[in-house]
């Protein structure tokens, strides 16, 4: 598709590589590269940061589903596309540098900064900055043949996307220095034990196990719910005192919300609530 240039001749509009689709409170944002394995180009980051932030605006939206088409989640980096970029003249350092904080860094930061859960639904294989996208999400579903690995030594780079963050938060430092330099293929399985996937499903379930956990969620408290999020995201950072006075401030915006007072008078008459996330 092309559109004119504000002053020129018409500009190249990139091909539509995300999907966004909103059922109710839940938005299922999905990686659409499926002949590439989802291998990420400059549009696939682009896009896919977008419509993060989209979701995470949205007052509407009360749960994210992360998915993909395909027989994968992402293959990672497209090395194709990053060497045609390098050979415009720009070394490979500086439009490694470029990608990392002006495209990849906003759509992992939206997951991370998002009020709302986020659900990570993959299919097949995960590897190297893709697996940085899934250990963002608050939660992993692997469906029971799927392969996480991060092949970056095998190219002599380090990972990166805030994956050795990631991983050493979610699995401790040895076993992350392990899943790093051995570039070995880590089952579903696997993952569930070292606590990188919170449910594995059967094959080609994955999606839709996702996307009911999500409704699921969007059912819950939002208010509680985000300010939970935000609480074990910061919790690393705090100490004891630092982490209660951050209870503190969170429990008070949690009773001054609607959903308190619907769960209060939910209990007291005996009956389900019905939250509203307000």
């Amino acid at each position: 598709m092309k559109e004119p240039a504000a002053n020129g001749p018409a500009a190249e509009t990139p091909a539509a590589v995300v999907s966004y689709v909103q059922q109710d409170a839940v938005v299922q944002i999905t990686l659409e590269r499926p002949d590439a394995l989802n291998a990420f180009n400059r549009a696939l980051r682009v896009q896919l940061a977008a419509a993060l932030q989209r979701a995470s605006a949205d007052p509407t939206v009360r749960a994210v589903a992360l998915t993909a088409a395909g027989r994968a989640f992402s293959a990672g980096a497209d090395l194709k596309a990053m060497q045609a970029e390098a050979a415009t003249g720009s070394s490979p350092g500086a439009v490694v540098r470029r990608q990392l904080e002006q495209e990849y860094f906003p759509g992992i930061q939206a997951i991370i900064d998002s009020p709302k859960p986020v659900i990570a639904a993959v299919e097949g294989l995960v590897a190297g900055i893709g697996g940085a996208y899934v250990l963002a999400c608050d939660l992993v579903v692997m469906a029971e043949d799927a392969d996480f690995v991060l092949p970056f030594h095998n190219i002599g780079l380090v990972p990166d996307g805030g994956l050795t963050w990631l991983l050493e938060r979610q699995v401790g430092a040895r076993r992350a220095f392990e899943l790093a330099v051995e570039c070995s293929r880590v089952s579903a399985a696997r993952c569930h034990e070292l606590g990188l996937a919170n449910r594995v499903v059967a094959k080609g379930t994955a999606v839709e196990a996702a996307l009911a956990w999500a409704r699921a969620l969007a059912q819950r408290p939002t208010v509680a719910i985000a300010q939970t999020k935000r609480l074990l995201r910061g919790a690393p950072a705090l100490g004891f005192a630092q982490a209660l006075r951050a209870e503190i401030d969170a429990q008070t915006a949690c009773i001054d919300s609607q959903d308190f007072r619907e769960g209060v008078s939910a209990f007291l008459e005996k009956r389900a609530p019905r939250f509203s996330g307000r």
